[in-house]
């Protein structure tokens, strides 16, 4: 595998497009420490698949873009090509169409990197497979960096023979072969799988077999009842069809009797306006008596109230006929004990008076004893005087 060139844009120090060119023979790369050399072999690493950002001297893959400097702006996207002469058509059949093949490796920040070869875009394990079948890498001994040789020297059996294999040009049979186990891993899988869908299937078609009885069964099922169905619909249709004929008969009935009860309606309106005019006087005269009544209505409750005064007006007057009756009663008997006192003192009186002209000698006393016994008859005369006026 012959390398043709090496073009170079956005990737760690190479912020402009640069193409180095590999001329048959031995192409040397001098330079001072930290003027890019190493970076032109990890370009070469990265373009033909390494996806370790250690071997790329990095923390992550989106290091390998020029991250800016004091005067340049920093990139959004890093992209290496690799020209490689296919004249002998060794390449893999899917690429062995063309007498160069150019590999190009992109990555964008954030997105991660694409690999296209000839323009058509490829997976990562094609590229790589691309270069195992040539006995090359990213991770080939025949790039031999800073040390290498010295870990190549101490290097363990199981290293040496890869060295060696790669060498002899089977690393790629190894790649390939553990990519054709890991195939078959995965079609022996796949087949466990599919003996499990297919039990899954069986059951599901004994499942769909049962439906499909069922089914068939629903289908005489839904055939008998749409026929039945449409013989009971046939029935009702016959059964709406009589009653419709029966409704429109009884609707025409209907309408003559409304045309007739119309007929009578406007009768009956002439008839009410007559009555109307005939009735204005009548409501005339309901009005008055309306009136007339109202009046006698007032006047009765007047009547009532002076009933109800003068009820008690007599009642009161009553109370005070029985009230005097009892003190004509109590006077008059006051009276007849005051007749009888004053013919108790007029018997007293003679008796005095026999007595005075019986004893001269006693007649002052009697005298005076006359004269009081003449005052009670006196105001007892008065007493039964104002008694009798008072009765």
């Amino acid at each position: 595998m012959h390398f043709q060139r090496l073009r170079l844009s956005g990737f760690k120090s190479f912020v402009d497009a640069t193409e180095f060119r590999i001329e048959p023979g031995v192409t040397g790369i001098v330079g001072p420490n930290g003027c890019g050399k190493s970076n032109l072999l990890e370009a070469l690493r990265w373009v033909m698949g390494a996806n370790s950002a250690k071997a790329m001297r990095a923390g992550g893959m989106d290091d390998v873009i020029f991250a800016g400097s004091g005067g340049r702006a920093s990139r959004n996207h890093a992209e290496v090509t690799l020209t490689i002469d296919n004249t002998d058509r060794r390449a893999p059949a899917a690429f062995n169409d063309h007498p160069v093949l150019e590999v190009v490796r992109r990555i964008d920040k954030g997105d991660g990197s694409t690999y296209r070869i000839n323009g058509r875009e490829v997976r990562a394990r094609d590229v790589q497979l691309l270069f195992a079948d040539a006995s090359t890498g990213s991770n080939s001994p025949a790039l031999v960096r800073q040390g290498q040789i010295s870990e190549l020297i101490a290097a363990k059996p199981q290293n040496r023979r890869m060295i060696l294999e790669e060498a002899a040009g089977v690393s790629g049979l190894h790649t390939r072969r553990h990519e054709a186990e890991l195939r078959l891993r995965a079609a022996e899988t796949n087949l466990t799988r599919l003996e499990d869908v297919a039990k899954e299937l069986e059951s599901a078609l004994n499942r769909l077999r049962r439906e499909a009885r069922q089914a068939d069964r629903y289908k005489k099922m839904s055939a008998e009842i749409r026929a039945l169905q449409g013989a009971v619909l046939y029935a009702r249709w016959n059964e709406a069809r009589g009653a419709a004929e029966r409704l429109q008969t009884e609707a025409a009935e209907a309408i003559r009797a409304v045309e007739e009860t119309a007929r009578e309606a406007a009768g009956a309106t002439t008839r009410a306006a007559a009555a109307e005019e005939q009735i204005k006087p009548l409501r005339e005269a309901e009005t008055i008596a309306a009136a007339v009544l109202h009046r006698l209505a007032i006047d009765k409750d007047r009547l009532e109230r002076e009933g109800e005064a003068l009820a008690a007006e007599v009642e009161r007057l009553t109370g005070d006929v029985s009230r005097i009756d009892a003190d004509r009663a109590r006077e008059t008997q006051m009276v007849e004990d005051a007749q009888l006192a004053l013919s108790r003192m007029a018997g007293d009186l003679e008796a005095l008076e026999t007595a005075i002209a019986a004893a001269p000698e006693r007649a002052p006393e009697l005298e005076a004893a006359a004269r009081a016994a003449e005052a009670a008859r006196v105001e007892a005369d008065a007493a039964v005087e104002a008694l009798a006026a008072q009765a």
